[in-house]
């Protein structure tokens, strides 16, 4: 079988295990400033999976989109320590604010830029747990398309094979290409950095990262074009602007709350029938048993 052309949409998103006082502007959006920015999980184990095809199928490219201010494309940078083989930044300030209807209404009009065979998702980021953004790409772009994947069994003849992790059990399906897969954080976990991908791309940047670089990088990436990560605006994705951001989303977040699981006063059992009983009793008054 021919390589295939996948995206992978990937997200960088704040640090969600330490929420502070700060984590929400006024406007009801996530203050990302204040969280520190990490490569969102559940994307990571769509990238594994997209590297297994490649590794399966000769002549596969993996390209990953993320949709981020300028330093998003740093996770563009880690996919490609991973094996990747490029990526595009979709940015622009017209995107900030965006919910899920807007993303995935400008991450769709990216893609219709882009030639592909197959797009893989993580099944939700850690700063909205929708789940919803993916499901919301394919039906914008007409594509039909399989969610909780959890392994990529095989692909002949332009149909995939995908094994689902649902939650009471799994499932085996399939579908023909193009289509749009989500995948579950219960897929293998995603590969380590590769110390040659690492020499090969740590100076691959996008054009304004070139432009605010202390060091002059245009002759290496005139001499090595592969280390160019090209950045897409509205304009050059042609999308509506009244799809997007603020304007674009009709979700609003009323706050975010840090909920801090305090424990009770503990109490010392022993092996006495009288301790275990009272253990039982606790047990099935809160509903743990029974």
């Amino acid at each position: 079988m021919k390589g295939l052309k996948i995206i992978v949409l990937a997200k960088q998103v704040p640090d969600t295990r330490n929420v502070g006082k700060d984590a929400m502007k006024a406007d009801g959006t996530v203050n990302r400033a204040a969280l520190p920015a990490i490569f969102n999980p559940e994307d990571l184990n769509a990238l594994e999976q997209a590297l297994r095809i490649k590794d399966t199928y000769p002549g596969t490219t993996v390209t990953l989109l993320t949709m981020g201010p300028g330093r998003a494309a740093e996770i563009i940078r880690e996919g490609m320590y991973r094996g990747a083989d490029n990526g595009y930044l979709l940015t622009d300030r017209a995107f900030a604010g965006s919910d899920t209807l807007a993303t995935s209404y400008a991450i769709s009009c990216a893609i219709k830029k882009i030639d592909f065979d197959l797009i893989i998702a993580g099944r939700q980021a850690i700063d909205g747990d929708t789940a919803q953004v993916g499901p919301q790409v394919a039906e914008k772009l007409g594509l039909p398309q399989i969610t909780y994947a959890e392994h990529i069994n095989k692909i002949v003849k332009n149909r995939i094979t995908i094994q689902r992790r649902l939650e009471r059990g799994i499932e085996t399906v399939t579908a023909p290409l193009p289509c749009l897969i989500t995948v579950n954080a219960t897929a293998p976990e995603c590969r380590p950095r590769n110390a040659k991908q690492l020499m090969k791309f740590k100076h691959a940047k996008t054009v304004t990262e070139l432009q605010s670089a202390v060091e002059d990088y245009y002759k290496l990436h005139e001499d090595r074009p592969y280390l160019r990560i090209p950045e897409l605006s509205v304009i050059d994705v042609a999308a509506d602007t009244n799809w997007l951001g603020l304007a674009g989303s009709p979700t609003k977040v009323k706050a975010i709350e840090n909920v801090v699981f305090v424990a009770k006063d503990a109490k010392q059992l022993t092996a006495d029938q009288k301790d275990l009983d009272w253990l039982m009793g606790e047990l099935v008054a809160n509903h743990t048993l029974g």
